[in-house]
């Protein structure tokens, strides 16, 4: 099974909901990869800057174990993109691990991924996460199934480590399944 984690950002993309995480998740062994509109740099709203190794359209959501989906202003441009919701569409239909962060439900919103599910978000999106049949709760992190959300930077250490167990749990199932073939 893949290391491999996939990040989707734009430009004012809150920095501390990507490199948090990111570096939490290089610590645990797992291999993030940044993927934006174009290859290059990316700025966040506080002006750190990261490297986009993939465009959204090169990008083959089976390779990746889990996605992540930090906020700022750049989940409003992610879901513009149509290769980018694709891209959500394709976790969601495979129930892969997401973790999503402030306004980083917006584009699970948009990949009509929300109904039903128990989620957070920031509370400028709360109103749009209702409207899309999510059932909103107003604390530092939610887990449903392979779903774990937040509000804001100040919930990174309770995100990053409920999102890193979903992706031990999926990676130790998905080893005893493939076992169980054998």
């Amino acid at each position: 099974m893949s290391s491999k984690i996939l990040f989707l950002v734009e430009p004012e993309v809150e920095d501390l909901e990507l490199f948090y995480p990111l570096f939490r998740l290089k610590e645990a062994g797992y291999q993030p990869v940044v993927a934006s509109t174009h290859r290059g740099n990316i700025t966040g709203k506080h002006g750190y800057t990261i490297m986009a190794e993939k465009a959204y359209d090169e990008v083959d959501h089976g390779e990746y174990l889990g996605l992540v989906l930090p906020g700022g202003r750049s989940p409003e441009k992610v879901r513009l993109n149509q290769d980018a919701v694709k891209i959500v569409r394709g976790f969601v239909q495979r129930d892969a691990p997401i973790g999503a962060i402030c306004h980083g439900p917006q584009i699970l919103i948009s990949a009509n991924a929300v109904k039903g599910k128990r989620m957070t978000c920031w509370p400028g999106v709360r109103d749009d996460l209702i409207a899309a049949g999510a059932n909103y709760s107003d604390v530092e992190v939610v887990t449903d199934g392979k779903l774990v959300t937040s509000r804001m930077p100040a919930d990174l250490p309770a995100f990053t480590s409920s999102f890193i167990d979903v992706l031990k749990t999926s990676t130790s199932k998905s080893i005893l399944s493939t076992e169980s073939k054998v």
